[in-house]
């Protein structure tokens, strides 16, 4: 790839693409972590005297204007953590954002508005990736969970300029390919979530290189079907059951299941051993324990998807045992982004990981072996 150190940026207008698709709630941000993640490119950007102009999506408008999607909170709590003024121009293309450009002084700021607001972008339409290609003369890229999509301000737009990875980008790639390169074993991957089918193609991947794959989440459920278990009323996927068969048959016995379950009344049952009017929402604690066990004992720990209801108590003990065992291990420990970041999070653990990507289908999506469009323009 193609690095941001590498680039001539001195005094150039460089368009950046972050990832500021943050949460927000009565137009108030609730949690600033993708903002943060980008600062060290945009601080390094600014000394360099470059005049720097962010784009990004919010939200999914639909190609429409959406007010409750703008932008205008994010630069505010921006220009806070820069400690510097952030222009903020309430469109992404056209004269007016064109003449705001024009205007900006050496390490100054500008955030355009979310790109979302057009169809276009989604396309990956070269007509609108020439717009933004226009405001500037170096691109750089620094949105990783984005990169697995083909869109305009991702992909196309690296035809136009020189392109750069940025450095949140840069650290993603560096940690997610040790994994499949030169990972230290023991390997354990834990898989957790709603369903086999969003992970498939990452556990089909993962079993080459691991030595034992934990399961939990809904997608167990599938799982116990593949063996005939009773699984109650719990949540499973009907269709996915010859897969899970067949994932179990090939993983040359790395594939390991929970041994006991926490049902909807909290009562804890053995996994074969469900009742029929029941649900699972959760590992039990003999699970619990085990996997603590294998992942301590770990050197390198790759972790995406919650191991139950984890929004809920008490069926967040699963999931939090999980993160305890991770923040203990002297391994590598590497979580993937969504649910799992929540729930490191809630535990207070994050900065005990050695990383903690800000993209989960991207980062799932990398480890499978896929070429990411976002990066794939990077490279030389």
């Amino acid at each position: 790839m193609r690095l941001l150190k590498e680039a001539d940026v001195a005094g150039k207008i460089v368009i950046v693409r972050v990832d500021f698709n943050v949460p927000l709630k009565d137009g108030k941000i609730t949690d600033d972590k993708r903002i943060r993640a980008v600062l060290p490119t945009i601080e390094y950007l600014r000394k360099k005297k470059a005049r720097i102009v962010l784009i990004s999506h919010l939200g999914r408008p639909d190609g429409k204007v959406a007010d409750d999607l703008r932008l205008a909170p994010v630069a505010d709590r921006l220009s806070k953590l820069l400690k510097y003024p952030v222009h903020y121009e309430p469109d992404c293309i056209g004269s007016d954002v064109e003449f705001a450009v024009r205007g900006l002084h050496e390490s100054d700021v500008l955030l355009l508005e979310n790109l979302r607001f057009y169809p276009e972008e989604e396309a990956d339409d070269a007509g609108f990736a020439q717009k933004l290609a226009v405001l500037a003369e170096v691109y750089v890229n620094d949105a990783f969970a984005v990169s697995h999509r083909a869109h305009a301000s991702v992909h196309a737009i690296a035809k136009f300029l020189p392109s750069y990875a940025g450095f949140l980008l840069e650290k993603e790639v560096k940690m997610l390919s040790s994994l499949l390169k030169s990972p230290k074993h023991p390997f354990i991957a834990i898989m957790g979530g709603a369903k086999v089918s969003d992970k498939i193609g990452v556990i089909e991947s993962l079993l080459k290189k691991v030595d034992a794959v934990l399961i939990g989440g809904a997608m167990m459920f599938t799982f116990y079907k593949a063996l005939n278990y009773e699984v109650g009323k719990s949540k499973f996927e009907a269709d996915k059951i010859a897969l899970a068969k067949s994932l179990l048959k090939n993983s040359n016995k790395k594939i390991v299941l929970p041994t006991d379950v926490v049902l909807s009344d909290k009562r804890v049952v053995p996994a074969d051993k469900m009742p029929k009017n029941s649900a699972g929402f959760d590992i039990g604690p003999e699970t619990r324990a085990i996997y603590a066990e294998m992942i301590k004992e770990a050197k390198t720990v790759f972790w995406n998807g919650p191991m139950g209801l984890f929004e809920q108590k008490p069926f967040d003990r699963g999931t939090l045992a999980v993160a305890k065992a991770m923040s203990e291990c002297r391994g590598v420990t590497v979580v993937g982004g969504g649910d799992s970041v929540s729930a490191i999070e809630k535990a207070n653990l994050e900065k005990k990981f050695s990383h903690v990507s800000t993209g989960g289908g991207a980062s799932l999506e990398f480890l499978e072996g896929k070429k990411l469009p976002g990066i794939d323009v990077l490279e030389h």
